[in-house]
């Protein structure tokens, strides 16, 4: 299922931008199986290239304390299914969302955020590869994000990977999720780049959630990172010494705005909430065995559209999604101004939605 993981691209935004309304379709409150978007932290208003590296830093890290709820009968995307959402945000600006799922073998999900009048866009591809090892199963998170800052175009991308995913407890017991091994966030206009390590729980030592991570320009040393990503992380200034708190998720963690998504009865038949509504209503009610057939009917109906498209030589191609140079971007050339753009990507992801009013330009 779509729209967990990925959706987190909205969920770390704005509280240092200050300045992530209702429309016609009616206002959709997050389901009891998924949290809503932590705000938080993204800025292209600072003139200091260390700066903005450090606050898309932020922005990153402030979004995985917001994991789902752990689940012993697993969403498994399927081709063509898509997750749509946006953002209201309490300045009127807005934020939108799109993940698909481009293809199946091997699987990648492709996912866009864009918030114009904030001037961000992150844009990326997620290649999950699992590994089951009896009670446990671990995840290597191939692929990576793409953020840029519409106000500062000489940044050009920020980009970041994602840690490995390994939960325990999936056939008995408690399920325990944890992030763990090395990704790099990187910015080569300015050289910047940032090692940071997910630690995981050890069997006899150690803490859940910790972090560790070094951030440097060319080959020096400017910043240390550590603390935990589910409670408080803290970033040290190598030269001075000085340490400032990065996120504190304890006390900033609440601080959300939620997804807007269609009702389920107007979403399209491969929307995500509507195409598992089933299996998501059994897993509710704690019924496995419905959950079983409801997911077997989903997957078995995926292997008859498989078998029809071999027949006819057809080629399945994504609807938001085109692959340029190795990476899928999407199908859409936003425009430059703000307002502009809000209608544009409006229209694109949301078609038959009455849009509400854009934020008046200041």
């Amino acid at each position: 299922m779509l729209g967990g993981l990925f959706s987190q691209a909205g969920s770390t935004f704005n509280r240092v931008v200050k300045p992530r309304g209702s429309i016609e379709a009616g206002d959709d409150k997050p389901p009891s199986d998924t949290e809503p978007d932590d705000t938080s932290i993204l800025a292209e208003k600072f003139d200091n290239p260390e700066e903005r590296f450090i606050r898309v830093l932020q922005y990153y890290l402030a979004g995985w304390h917001i994991k789902p709820k752990g689940v012993k009968k697993p969403y498994n995307p399927v081709l063509g299914e898509f997750f749509r959402c946006r953002y209201d945000y309490p300045d009127r600006s807005q934020a939108f969302y799109i993940a698909e799922q481009v293809s199946h073998h091997p699987p990648v999900s492709a996912f866009f955020y864009i918030s114009p009048e904030n001037h961000v866009s992150i844009v990326g591809e997620l290649r999950p590869k699992s590994k089951f090892l009896g009670n446990s199963v671990s995840t290597t998170m191939e692929g990576e994000n793409r953020v840029t800052l519409l106000g500062k175009p000489e940044d050009g991308e920020y980009v970041i990977t994602m840690p490995n995913m390994y939960a325990r407890g999936i056939l008995f017991g408690k399920m325990v999720l944890e992030l763990g091994d090395t990704c790099i966030a990187k910015n080569e206009k300015h050289g910047l780049f940032c090692d940071l390590e997910f630690k995981t729980k050890g069997f006899f030592s150690g803490t859940y959630n910790a972090i560790a991570g070094r951030v440097r320009q060319s080959s020096n040393d400017i910043g240390e990172l550590s603390g935990r990503w589910s409670h408080v992380m803290e970033i040290k200034n190598t030269k001075s010494g000085q340490k400032r708190v990065l996120f504190d998720a304890v006390k900033d963690g609440q601080n959300v705005s939620p997804k807007w998504v269609l009702p389920e009865q107007q979403q399209e038949p491969n929307e995500s909430r509507r195409l598992w509504a089933a299996l998501t209503e059994a897993i509710q009610m704690k019924d496995m065995e419905r959950a079983t057939v409801a997911k077997t009917s989903v997957e078995d109906a995926q292997r008859e559209q498989r078998r029809k498209r071999e027949e006819s030589g057809d080629i399945h191609v994504p609807r938001f999604f085109e692959k340029v140079d190795g990476q899928w971007l999407p199908k859409l050339k936003v425009p430059k101004d703000p307002q502009e753009a809000v209608v544009a990507v409006q229209q694109w992801i949301f078609p038959l939605v009455v849009p509400r009013s854009p934020k008046p330009t200041p």
